[in-house]
């Protein structure tokens, strides 16, 4: 097993954190996902809103979850609605991500019970700060 540097993570080292992600754009799914396990994240990647339902039916044990708002299925905002209508979901903070220029949206993601929202295209130092303040929120 690799050794942590302490100074850079406070991973209790028996508990990996990991994070649902959803996302219809092949694209956008593995550069999240690349920059997540960088960070030694444990990644589990959705395609679609559907997808993302199935897995939280069956795996709740999530640090945090990175949505898309438009997916095909079930959109992000609908997800989040159901995540926090259930007691074992209720918990996993939400980051909502969208390409779309619509104001709504994002506020429509708040009002679902998102915890951040990152507009696309983004750069890596954007994900990794809006990272930051949705693992802060898991932790507290």
């Amino acid at each position: 097993m690799p050794n942590k540097d302490p100074k850079t993570s406070n991973i209790d080292d028996n508990h990996t954190r990991r994070i649902l992600v959803a996302d219809d754009d092949p694209a956008i799914l593995r550069l999240v996902t690349a920059i997540l396990e960088k960070e030694n994240f444990g990644v589990v990647s959705a395609r679609d809103g559907r997808e993302a339902y199935k897995i939280l039916q069956s795996d709740q044990d999530f640090t945090a979850a990175i949505l898309d708002v438009v997916m095909p299925h079930i959109s992000g905002p609908e997800l989040v609605r159901f995540m926090k209508t259930e007691k074992r979901l209720m918990r996993i903070p939400v980051m909502m991500m969208t390409a779309e220029q619509d104001p709504k949206l994002s506020s429509d993601s708040f009002a679902a019970g998102a915890v951040v929202f990152l507009p696309k295209p983004f750069t890596t130092a954007q994900l990794h700060i809006m990272l930051q303040m949705l693992i802060s929120k898991a932790e507290s």
